[in-house]
């Protein structure tokens, strides 16, 4: 009578499963990471630029050409603001993230094979740790910057990131000092 091993082929819903589970978290690490985007998206629909334009019977690109049919720039420093927008920046990741998750990929990746299948599971979770462990890192210390677009009067844009919300709304006019924005007086 033969008696079979201990390691006889799986079950197709074990391997189903682990098929399963292995998709559900790749997608989980590419959503936590940023990879997979998300949709948390907002429509601007015309800029100043445009409805100005629109008004006055002119393509965006005329105006910009003409600064003098925009107005006698009085103030280099001057400008209205065009847009406000809140921008996420990741953080710098440390290295406690990358060996955190390196040391439980190779616990995990260790778990499943045989002698050299083993080993070279081991190594690859330990790779894929690492890597998930670095991007969680640095999304956990992601911060918000805001980016402040500014029409200056001499028809430029000018682009300047805060990191606190701005005191100003779109559409006021506003004086820059040394890369900061100021009431203009």
């Amino acid at each position: 009578m033969e008696t079979r091993g201990t390691y006889g082929r799986p079950s197709p819903l074990i391997n189903i499963a682990a098929v399963a589970l292995i998709i559900a978290s790749l997608t989980a690490v590419g959503a936590v990471t940023g990879i997979i985007p998300s949709a948390h998206s907002q429509r601007q629909d015309a800029t100043p630029v445009q409805e100005k334009s629109r008004e006055a019977g002119q393509s965006g690109e005329q105006l910009q050409r003409n600064p003098s049919r925009q107005g006698v720039a009085a103030c280099m420093q001057c400008g209205v603001i065009e847009s406000i927008r809140a921008v996420e920046v990741k953080g710098q990741g440390s290295g406690i993230g990358a060996v955190a998750g390196g040391v439980t990929g190779a616990v995990v990746g260790s778990q499943f094979g045989h002698g050299n299948g083993r080993t070279a599971l081991g190594v690859l979770g330990a790779a894929g740790g690492a890597y998930a462990g670095h991007e969680i890192e640095k999304n956990i210390r992601k911060s918000t910057v805001w980016r402040v677009g500014v029409r200056m009067d001499d028809g430029s844009v000018r682009t300047l990131n805060q990191s606190t919300q701005p005191a100003f709304s779109v559409g006021e006019k506003i004086k820059v000092v040394n890369g900061a924005l100021a009431a203009r007086g």
